[in-house]
């Protein structure tokens, strides 16, 4: 007698060894066309399948919850941040949603230094000189950046990420301060030498450089907005690796335009692909297209993570990586 597997939808296509692994385990229908699923997608697949599998790009909301199937009882999010799924609309109809946390911290962290490193060391006006064939030979005051070695590096969120960027902070020789909800271990801050500051105006005020790796949540919408920025030192760097809207864009755009900020990194933008285009035209500005936790082992290890709490739910058990509303 045969028994009946497991319906699974996913609505991004995933690396290759993940999908593979999810055909073999469930019945499951996958997203060839590496776009994201229009609301009728989303609707007809959360109509039929035990399982979504939805990413960052897919806005589970409460009116697309409303028409979920009765047999949708899990949302396996690809992706450690949930704020694009109403967590909790799911709970009250029964679904559970999960998430992969801590897979992509260290290639985050990565990022975040690759951020400072460029901004600080004006890799992109080196590379447009380059580029164009208007490099005619080394000159002593030529592209003159800063170093990271003595800095002072005022990390927003010392959550995972804000932890790895700490520590890669320190093999540069930074001085390391924070802001959180709470203050961390003792043990921890002793380890990286960092101070905390309960006062995140304060902290501002005072760094060469800020990290943004905090969470969104409503608290955090525009958490550095435009009294805040204007704080910062003129000669102050921003790096933004956590979420877009933690950053007032347009604030941040008009600061590096009148030199009241010496530089930015982004790897995450207030409305997504929608770009201020004059942050755009910014040579003191690196952009890039959201690539902090695109490695290939970071993205094998999410569908692990994925797989795991999918292949627990069908056994019976609560998913290792459960989101609550109180983690919201």
């Amino acid at each position: 007698m045969s028994v009946s597997r497991l319906k699974v939808a996913v609505t991004r296509k995933l690396p290759e060894g993940v999908e593979k692994r999810l055909s073999e385990l469930f019945d499951t229908t996958l997203r060839h066309d590496d776009t994201p699923m229009t609301k009728g997608e989303l609707a007809m697949a959360m109509a039929s399948a035990n399982v979504l599998v939805p990413t960052i790009t897919d806005s589970i909301d409460h009116a697309l919850l409303a028409k979920a199937g009765p047999q949708l009882r899990l949302i396996a999010n690809y992706g450690a941040g949930f704020d694009h799924i109403d967590i909790e609309t799911a709970r009250q109809r029964g679904i559970l949603v999960s998430n992969t946390p801590g897979v992509n911290s260290d290639d985050t962290a990565d990022m975040a230094l690759c951020l400072m490193l460029a901004v600080t060391r004006r890799l992109r006006e080196s590379l447009q000189m380059m580029d164009s064939g208007q490099w005619d030979g080394w000159a002593p005051t030529a592209l003159m950046g800063t170093r990271l070695g003595g800095k002072n590096l005022g990390i927003l969120g010392m959550g995972r990420v804000g932890t790895a960027v700490a520590r890669r902070a320190r093999v540069f020789g930074m001085h390391i301060h924070y802001h959180n909800r709470k203050r961390v271990h003792p043990d921890l801050e002793g380890e990286l030498d960092a101070h905390y500051w309960e006062s995140l105006d304060q902290m501002v005020s005072r760094m060469d450089i800020i990290s943004v790796n905090c969470p969104h949540t409503p608290a955090t919408f525009h958490l550095l907005h435009a009294r805040r920025l204007k704080l910062a030192k003129p000669t102050a760097v921003i790096i933004n690796t956590s979420r877009g809207d933690v950053i007032d864009q347009n604030a941040l755009t008009r600061m590096l335009q009148s030199s009241e900020l010496a530089g930015a990194g982004l790897d995450v933008f207030e409305k997504g692909v929608d770009i201020n285009p004059e942050l755009r035209d910014q040579n003191n500005v690196v952009l890039l297209p959201h690539i902090g936790s695109a490695t290939t082992e970071g993205r094998i290890q999410m569908g692990e993570k994925v797989l795991i709490n999918i292949k627990t739910h069908e056994d019976g058990h609560r998913p290792p990586d459960l989101v609550v509303p109180g983690m919201v």
